[in-house]
């Protein structure tokens, strides 16, 4: 015995002096202590029932005392330590809570066509054209404190369950603990398929402010607790979940309502009641790249930019206003507001490219003086539909929970349906999914075996938690086991972007496309849904993907993509597109780029190739806007624009230029033609939405003016009159806005956003 005392006394003089370091130690050490001073205790009192005679039954029962003062202690250390860790993280976690190469002259002007396109000349780079001599530049949801008395909370009930001072015994929190990890093995069991002890995954459990819940070290835990809350009405009161659990055991913060009435009528993605920040979209991730400043030619004449063709911030924005909301700003992108409309370029007969240049005075908000709008726009050949590749489309549908919601996964169906019934004899189609984990549904088929490709697409069904990653890499595994050079090798994306297993960010996502990208294989990344929707990690997928983005909302808009142009949607004709435009400092004081923050390439890298640039299908076309102001008096070429690509098939590089003249500038904003006007009004709405710098003083009514005109004169043309329609009911959410401040405060909403 003397050699167990003396080790239980070390034991208890090195408790004794962690508690004075609130680091330490864990509660599992504190349990491990008290087991062990229990398991003493049980022998001693065996012991004693054994000993008969006085003098040794006097010698155990003292020593019977001395293990339970010895208890006493270590249970109030341990109860010490746990109210003093318990404390200390809701100190932390309220503080976290409350944190409410260049020309050595100019070329020549060369007048444009009066359509506008402008004449290009070519020049030899390698063995098919050669470089020009050109040296380039270079609020989280109010929280209330739990009890310090230990809690727990009922799932069901949605509500935390007091818990007696008493209670805070270890036999009744060793009770509550093993109820917890029982239940907690079966949800890891459900969920993953894999299972720490419980013990260590409740270890590893940290207080996860955002979902006011204990975490798991495991995702699966997380997961389904999401999925559980996920089933709460609008009311708070719970859905049928399963028995009450106690999924808890120490001190937690909880989410307190607002008195506000939850207007965007989509389950909570995170869990609770109430969405985070205030915001009507709970979960919906953006990314702000900021806003392109004015640049002084004599300190840089240089703008560089990769082509976008993308749309899908403008769709976005669209359903957001259709569900009666303003969308937040870091949602819009000025350049997918342009280039979602068609601007009648005619495609080129011989060339790979057409290019169109057209510049007129802007008076764009007050005090607008020496302003100029400078229209570039690009137009890759067209292909015909017959003329198309062959193509061998991988469809990789995330069919994981969050699916369910709105129907996701039903539009899905519907648009991929739509687009089989696009496809040609030749083409092939193979299915990959992920949920919970990724795999594959049906390997590659042709459309003699139509009805089977239909029936694996109509089986799908959405559960389970997100493992984007592992979905991606099957369905790019898939595709390049199924390459074949000369063909159309495209993985089609179908996703609301947002992942909650494996590797989550779009960086590490992207390592696994990108060799595949560099071979061939590009990438079409389709996003479906409002609530819960991630902006970033799309738009970033579709770039790196060597393909585009688009963002679907209704049954239309999936016509648009895959039915009206499916040719350009899935056939690349350039490669690697980067545009550069060289301002003549004698003309031009200074310029802006409109958009295309995220798409900015350094001025030394346009003529590397291997440096990224945009990809553009067959019958794509781009635009780019500039602001300029000029010097008085002055006349010659404004600006030489350089476009450099590499052949889809090929990737031989080619580069050609064409220039505008100041004598190409019109009179007056209102003597440009209707595409010009277009695209200066839809870029205008868009800085507007975005609260620009350079928006200050620009009014929604004077936009709107300029959309109905354009609808006069472009009678029946449907995206105009749509236009029209967004524009208007901004004006109508704004004014709101104005009138109905949140919480009693003016809204950020309305900085810019005069009507």
């Amino acid at each position: 015995m003397d050699s167990k005392e003396n080790n239980l006394e070390k034991n208890i003089s090195r408790l004794v002096k962690l508690t004075g370091d609130t680091d330490k130690p864990s509660k599992a050490f504190t349990d491990s202590l008290t087991e062990q001073a229990l398991g003493e205790l049980k022998k001693a009192e065996g012991d004693h029932k054994r000993e008969e005679k006085g003098a040794k039954m006097k010698l155990n029962l003292k020593k019977t005392l001395a293990w339970a003062a010895t208890i006493m202690i270590v249970c109030a250390l341990g109860l010490g330590v746990l109210v003093s860790n318990t404390k200390r993280a809701s100190k932390e976690i309220g503080k976290i809570a409350g944190l409410t190469d260049k020309p050595t002259s100019t070329p020549a002007a060369t007048r444009l066509d009066p359509s506008g396109r402008a004449k290009i000349e070519y020049t030899e780079v390698g063995d098919k054209t050669a470089v020009v001599g050109h040296e380039a530049k270079s609020a989280e949801p109010s929280v209330t404190k739990a009890p310090d008395a230990p809690v727990a909370r009922d799932v069901t009930a949605n509500q935390l369950v007091p818990v007696s001072k008493d209670a805070a015994t270890v036999e009744e929190l060793g009770k509550a603990r093993e109820i917890s990890d029982l239940k907690v093995q079966t949800d890891m069991l459900q969920v993953s398929g894999q299972m720490p002890s419980a013990k260590d995954a409740f270890t590893a459990g940290k207080v996860d402010t955002r979902l006011g819940v204990l975490s798991g070290g495991e995702a699966g835990i997380r997961q389904k607790y999401q999925e559980e809350m996920m089933s709460m009405d609008m009311t708070g009161q719970a859905g049928t979940v399963g028995e009450a659990r106690v999924v808890q055991e120490r001190p937690m913060f909880v989410a307190t309502p607002k008195p506000v009435e939850y207007r965007a009528g989509y389950p909570m993605a995170h869990g609770g009641v109430v969405p985070p920040n205030g915001e009507d979209a709970d979960a919906m991730f953006f990314k702000n790249y900021g806003v392109n400043p004015f640049v002084d030619t004599e300190d840089d004449h240089l703008s560089t930019f990769a082509t976008d063709v993308d749309t899908g911030s403008y769709t976005i924005v669209r359903r957001y206003l259709h569900d009666g909301h303003l969308p937040p700003e870091k949602a819009v992108r000025v350049e997918e507001f342009v280039n979602y409309f068609k601007y009648g370029y005619a495609a080129p007969q011989e060339d790979d490219f057409a290019v169109y240049a057209e510049s007129s005075p802007w008076k764009f908000g007050a005090g607008r003086k020496n302003s100029f709008l400078l229209r570039l726009g690009l137009k890759a050949k067209q292909v015909s539909d017959e003329n198309r590749k062959p193509a061998i489309l991988t469809f990789v549908i995330d069919v994981s929970g969050s699916m369910k919601r709105e129907n996701r996964l039903g539009l899905v169906k519907k648009s991929l349906r739509m687009l089989v019934e696009k496809l040609r004899p030749q083409d092939r189609i193979g299915i990959a999914v992920y949920g919970s984990r990724g795999r594959k549904v049906m390997d590659y088929k042709g459309l003699s075996e139509k009805a089977e490709i239909l029936a694996a697409i109509n089986s799908l069904c959405s559960s389970g938690s997100t493992y984007a990653e592992e979905g991606i890499r099957i369905g790019y595994e898939m595709a390049e086991s199924a390459y074949k050079k000369g063909h159309i090798n495209r993985v089609i994306l179908c996703s609301d972007g947002v992942a909650n297993v494996g590797q989550t960010g779009a960086d590490q996502i992207l390592k696994v496309i990108k060799k595949r990208a560099e071979k061939g294989i590009t990438l079409s990344a389709i996003g479906f849904g409002m609530g819960n929707y991630n902006d970033v990690l799309m738009e970033r997928l579709g770039d790196k993907g060597n393909g585009y983005y688009a963002y679907i909302d209704t049954i239309a808009e999936a016509k648009r993509i895959f039915e009206d142009n499916l040719t350009g949607a899935l056939q690349v004709v350039a490669r690697d597109v980067k545009v550069q435009i060289d301002f003549n400092p004698d003309v031009v004081r200074s310029y802006r780029l409109l958009g295309y923050e995220n798409r900015d390439v350094p001025d030394d890298k346009f003529r590397d190739d291997k440096y990224d640039g945009g990809e553009m299908g067959a019958g794509h076309s781009t635009t780019a806007l500039y602001e300029l102001k000029l010097w008085p008096e002055k006349e010659g070429t404004v600006a030489t624009s350089y476009v450099r690509y590499k052949d889809a098939d090929t990737f031989a590089v080619s580069e050609f230029k064409s220039s505008i003249a100041t004598a190409d500038i019109k009179k007056s904003f209102d003597d440009s033609n209707t595409n010009f006007r277009l695209a200066a009004t839809a870029a205008q709405f868009a800085e507007i939405l975005r609260k620009s710098y350079w928006a200050k003083g620009a009014k929604l009514s004077d936009t709107l003016e300029h959309a109905k005109r354009l609808s006069t004169e472009r009678s029946g043309h449907a995206d105009i009159a749509e236009l029209v329609d967004l524009i208007s009911k901004t004006i109508q959410l704004t004014e709101k806005a104005d009138v109905e401040p949140v919480d009693g405060e003016e809204s950020e909403d309305i900085i810019y956003l005069q009507p």
